[in-house]
């Protein structure tokens, strides 16, 4: 792909060359600054002072002023020429022989240094010397050789020659190493190791060899098959191979392009991808050489310059083009161009901001992003693109010049919705990306606003958490684009992060009651949740009673479910609850439930209160035909769980209200509160006939009590049963035996073989005798053994005092404490068993001992 890199502009026209002298022709030229040599076919050197003018249309032109000529007499093409500024010498080589001359006059120098014998010659770009005023060249010679040279004012010494395989022809020199060309083939030579390595052929018969210094240490050549090698000091090529024509016979290297020259045109080729980029027409070119950071080619008559475009121009012609990748790539190498840092970035973050435009309008939006975000685009200018998205009291503008010519986004998607979907959903991408990045830094507004008015067309659970969640979406916008799309929900929410709390509700009320419709509205139990947050109790009881009528037991939770943290308030104080909620049956038990369940609150009214509602409840249930058994069982049993687990209600109140009904369960819980155990379970066993409770009775009753307490209760059931006044005892002697033979009662046995009725015989009580006689001689036993056991822990205590009284102490005068060093003053001391002896007082922990610190078992063995 083309790319316009170089103008073609005449620096030195022919007749001003030449004049009269037709047969003059061209044969080397040498540029310095302002100043550019040429050397002729009849053995002249013209100096010439060249001016550079930028004209109004920002074409650049050359006017040249002839200063000097000189004629060197031998009558002898000039060969080559190359100047020495620090030296104010030029190296001209004639004739095989090359001399100095003085850079302004061209007069030969007084010393009349020279070298004879030379071919060609090469200056040392880098060269390893430390002294300014010199200069290195490599001479090849007609020998197989080549010498090393340093050049000052008026001398020329010899440091060096190296011997080569063939005759040197062309070469080039970059520190120690020479790139040469042979006959036949390209070597390189390490000038101080003196070592030669061959490097590959060249067709010497159809191509003009090419040795042209590239880079630090680097070399391009004239290879076979066309190709232009790049070869390094150590013998590799680091780049892949231009491909240009059989016909070249010069190049020179301005970064990042080789221009080549042939016999009709002048080929511009990329460093960086290795691709032609410029095909210049120009029959009869001669000479191409970089000067001086210049680049000039000549023919027989004529010299032109080689003007490089700015390669900003450059870039903007590819990316007019729509060739971002060589855009980018070629505005990444620019630094190297000579731009100064601060240029070079401003320019490439500008190309990737309009790279990123070009990437979007193709719709890779990847790459896009990619682009935008390396390029740290002002995402405003991606936003403008989108009409109404930008908050109506932006201060923004478009760069300027513009990064696009693009109107907005239609021009672009062409009516094509599909499209135009697509970019908003990169546009969301873009903002989601860099919203909380220093890429939004002063613009969140800019950014919220716009992803609340693109998540409110496209994505309502975005836009709820966007709106949940602390956000700079300007207002006045953003209700109106809410309002427009019928997210109501998101309104109230947003409203509410504002603090207009009493907004929110109206509109949640109105939502719950369908007088406004949103499909992300997630119901009223929400409106429910809020309440129940909400620091505000005078909004919160305003809306007590709807919610109220919206459900009972849900409502209740705006009271029950609390902020743990929230500060008690008289407002919400539960005397002022229960009254409130007196006329709404199911939220006053949930309402008590709560208090008397999860707050364990130990007031009596509430345990009454709720007590007498589930009664309510179930004598309620009782009277409605139509309600099914199992509300009526759910009902008994919360009435009869409260009753059995709590001892704050008023029980006489409550007993008195069941009396005068058929629930004898309920009636036996309550005789059980009062300690009438005998009334109690005469219910359960006469009532009822439900033994198994009688027994259970028993023992839920018993629990945490002592053991008499708890013979008692079995004692009073024992003789319910075998009561005769009820003139049921020969039917119950069933239930009693199996209470007698039950695991978990516990009887006096002696009383109970005193009530035992006469008539029954022992067959009926063999297993209730069995067990009470294992029973009592496995206690008796047990007690035997506890009493050997306490005995033989006395003999051996015995044992261990008589063992210690046979180990006198004696305690003197000179003996003293081991912790406080006083003396005994009475026979009172304590021993410990590693010897040490203390005062009483001293000796803290009988265990321990004070000294050493060692613990003493407590139990002798």
């Amino acid at each position: 792909m083309s790319v316009k890199a170089f103008e073609l502009v005449p620096a030195i026209e022919r007749l001003q060359l030449l004049g009269d002298k037709a047969k003059t022709s061209i044969e080397c030229i040498e540029c310095c600054g302002k100043n550019l040599y040429i050397g002729t076919s009849d053995c002249f050197v013209v100096h010439f002072l060249l001016e550079e003018k930028v004209q109004a249309n920002g074409k650049i032109s050359f006017t040249s002023e002839k200063q000097s000529h000189k004629y060197l007499a031998v009558r002898k093409p000039i060969s080559q020429l190359k100047a020495a500024s620090a030296l104010t010498r030029i190296l001209v080589l004639c004739d095989n022989v090359l001399t100095l001359l003085n850079m302004f006059n061209l007069e030969p120098i007084l010393s009349g240094a020279k070298i004879k014998g030379v071919t060609s010659f090469t200056v040392n770009e880098n060269p390893t010397g430390s002294n300014p005023f010199a200069i290195e060249i490599c001479v090849a010679t007609r020998k197989k050789s080549v010498q090393l040279y340093s050049i000052t004012e008026d001398k020329m010494n010899m440091m060096k020659e190296v011997t080569i395989p063939d005759v040197p022809i062309l070469m080039s020199m970059d520190r120690y190493c020479v790139c040469i060309a042979m006959a036949t083939e390209y070597c390189l030579v390490d000038t101080d190791t003196l070592q030669v390595t061959d490097l590959f052929p060249y067709e010497h018969e159809t191509s003009i060899p090419v040795v042209k210094r590239v880079g630090k240490e680097e070399f391009l050549l004239s290879g076979p098959g066309a190709l232009g090698m790049f070869v390094t000091s150590a013998g590799m090529s680091q780049r892949p191979p231009l491909k240009w024509s059989e016909s070249v016979c010069g190049v020179c290297y301005a970064f990042p392009y080789i221009v080549a020259l042939d016999e009709e045109f002048l080929t511009v080729h990329s460093v960086l991808d290795q691709q032609q980029k410029q095909t210049i027409p120009f029959s009869g070119g001669k000479i191409l050489g970089d000067y001086d950071g210049k680049l000039y080619i000549a023919s027989n008559k004529e010299v032109y310059s080689l003007v490089p475009l700015p390669v900003e121009k450059q870039i903007t012609a590819l990316l007019a083009d729509k060739r971002v990748e060589e855009a980018l790539t070629l505005a990444k190498n620019a630094r190297k161009t000579g731009l100064s840092k601060e240029m070079f970035r401003r320019m490439y973050i500008r190309i990737q901001q309009q790279a990123g435009f070009i990437k979007l309008a193709q719709y890779e939006f990847e790459e896009a992003s990619q682009l935008f975000k390396d390029g740290k685009l002002d995402i405003r200018e991606l936003i403008s693109l989108f009409p109404n998205l930008l908050p109506s009291s932006t201060k923004f503008s478009r760069a300027q010049p513009p990064l696009h010519d693009f109107a907005d986004i239609r021009q672009i998607v062409r009516s094509d919705k599909a499209r135009l979907n697509e970019c908003k959903r990169f546009l969301i991408g873009m903002l989601e990306d860099i919203r909380g990045s220093s890429l939004a830094i002063d613009m969140k507004e800019d950014v919220d606003t716009t992803l609340l008015k693109l998540y409110a067309e496209c994505d309502l659970i975005k836009l709820q958490k966007l709106v949940s969640t602390e956000n700079a979406c300007k207002l006045e916008d953003s209700f109106k684009i809410l309002e427009k799309n019928d997210c109501h929900h998101a309104l109230a929410t947003l409203s509410r992060l504002h603090g207009d709390n009493e907004s929110a509700l109206q509109i949640w009320v109105k939502l719950s009651d369908g007088v406004l419709q949103d499909d992300s509205f997630p119901g009223f139990e929400f409106v429910f949740n809020f309440l129940s947050v909400l620091s505000e109790h005078d909004l919160l009881w305003r809306h007590i009673d709807w919610a109220l009528r919206k459900d009972q037991e849900k409502a209740v939770m705006i009271f029950t479910e609390r902020p743990a943290t929230e500060t008690s308030s008289e407002r919400l104080r539960p005397d002022d609850v229960i009254a409130f909620l007196s006329s709404y049956p199911k939220a006053i038990i949930r309402y008590l439930e709560f208090l008397v369940f999860t707050k364990k609150l130990e007031k009596e009214k509430y345990h009454t209160h709720l007590a007498v509602l589930y009664l309510d409840a179930v004598l309620q249930l009782r009277k409605e035909s139509q309600s099914e058994k199992t509300q009526q069982d759910l009902a008994r049993s919360k009435l009869r769980h409260m009753l059995q687990t709590s001892n704050l209600y008023r029980v006489q109140l409550i007993l008195g209200k069941v009396k005068e009904t058929d629930m004898y369960a309920e009636c036996a819980i309550l005789y059980g509160k009062l300690e009438e155990h005998d009334k109690a379970l005469r219910i359960l066993v006469y009532k009822l006939q439900d033994y198994g409770a009688a027994e259970n009775y028993c023992h839920v009753n018993s629990l945490g009590r002592d053991k008499t307490y708890r013979r008692r209760l079995f004692q009073i059931l024992l003789g319910v049963y075998l009561d005769p006044l009820e003139g049921k005892q020969d039917s119950l002697i069933a239930p009693a035996i199996t209470l007698l033979n039950s695991d978990i009662a516990d009887f006096d046995n002696i009383r109970v073989l005193q009530i035992i009725p006469d008539s029954w015989s022992v067959g009926l009580v063999t297993k209730f005798l069995t067990h009470t006689l294992r029973h009592n001689m496995h206690s008796c036993r047990t007690t035997k053994v506890q009493r050997m056991l306490a005995r033989g822990e006395n003999l051996n205590l015995k044992s261990v005092l008589c063992a210690e009284n046979k180990h006198p102490i004696f305690v003197g005068d000179d003996r003293v404490c081991k912790v406080c060093n006083q003396a005994f003053v009475d026979a009172s001391f304590v021993r410990y068993p590693n010897g040490t002896i203390t005062h009483v007082h001293c000796a803290r922990n009988r265990s321990v001992c004070p000294v050493t610190g060692k613990l003493f078992s407590t139990k002798k063995s």
